[in-house]
């Protein structure tokens, strides 16, 4: 898992942090940052919380067939992305200078989504 994390880190222009946590616990499998004073294992713990009541939402709006794929969340530098990976267990929480393309960033991250779910299994 940690292989994928370094390869998304390469990947993503802009990227600051990514993790692989699993939505119940918000507990990560895998992390990179590239600054030391951001843990992005914490935030990615904070960030479950989010996602699980997103999933609480939907199954509250009647929309239990919809996928949730991503949440964006954008701050007044960065952008945060949590990325559902296939099955609603595990997420990708990938934070990236808001000077970067948000399209390459979901891109790189669907790209991997099959190996992280893979590498999980």
């Amino acid at each position: 898992m940690q292989k994928i994390v370094d390869d998304l880190m390469d990947a993503i222009p802009g990227v600051i942090a990514i993790a692989v946590s699993e939505i119940d616990s918000g507990m990560a499998l895998a992390s990179k940052s590239k600054l030391l004073s951001f843990e992005p294992e914490i935030a990615a713990a904070y960030n479950a919380e989010v996602i699980k009541q997103k999933l609480k939402a939907k199954r509250a709006l009647g929309l239990e067939k919809m996928d949730l794929e991503d949440i964006l969340i954008t701050m007044t530098d960065q952008y945060h992305v949590l990325t559902i990976v296939p099955g609603n267990k595990f997420f990708v929480y990938t934070i990236a200078s808001k000077d970067s393309n948000l399209a390459i960033i979901r891109n790189a991250l669907r790209k991997r989504l099959a190996d992280i779910a893979n590498n999980i299994a």
